[in-house]
């Protein structure tokens, strides 16, 4: 039988490695460009040796999505103002501001750019709170509204800004664009 030393260790090595990592990757895309990014640069600014990343992530584009995913996984609340307008806005808003942090916007475009088409964490989440905004909305008996077309609406010029403009979003730019959608949704 084993001794009470060698058991299983909650939250041991594994998670202050992979914490050690994470945080060297967003201070490395701090100071250099993401092209600059690698799995021996990064293991030598988390003090582990480059195999454990190779082992544990394989590539620096699988580096980045675990990042990018823990980064933007459950950071933002769902508002549950009473309104879709209101909910729409506020979150809306949340997300302008969460982007436009420069440590966001890094992790942001370097995970995108070193990721297949279609799958960055930068969006996952984004997509499961509008489907919780639209869904609560359906059963105030709203309207039915689709998640693609609203992300497509709402978060492509968000994301656009973000991404490809040196001038992100702001809050209240976010809160203009919900406005117009919502008066696209009146009108026939």
């Amino acid at each position: 039988m084993a001794d009470s030393s060698t058991q299983v260790r909650p939250g041991g090595r594994s998670a202050k490695v992979r914490a050690a990592v994470h945080r060297a990757v967003a201070e490395l895309l701090a100071e250099e460009e993401a092209e600059a990014l690698t799995l021996p640069a990064v293991a030598a600014r988390a003090g582990v040796h480059p195999t454990t990343l190779y082992r544990r992530w394989g590539s620096t584009a699988q580096l980045l999505n675990d990042v990018a995913t823990s980064r933007f996984t459950g950071d933002l609340v769902v508002p549950d103002s009473g309104s879709l307008a209101g909910d729409l806005q506020r979150w809306l808003a949340d997300v302008a501001t969460d982007v436009a942090d420069p440590d966001t916007l890094a992790i942001m475009r370097a995970a995108i750019g070193s990721g297949p088409a279609g799958g960055c964490a930068c969006t996952e989440d984004r997509h499961r709170q509008l489907g919780a905004i639209i869904r609560r909305e359906q059963d105030r008996g709203g309207a039915a509204l689709d998640v693609e077309s609203a992300a497509d609406f709402l978060l492509g010029p968000l994301y656009y800004r973000a991404i490809f403009t040196p001038e992100p979003a702001s809050p209240d730019w976010a809160r203009t664009l919900v406005s117009t959608y919502l008066a696209t949704l009146r009108t026939p």
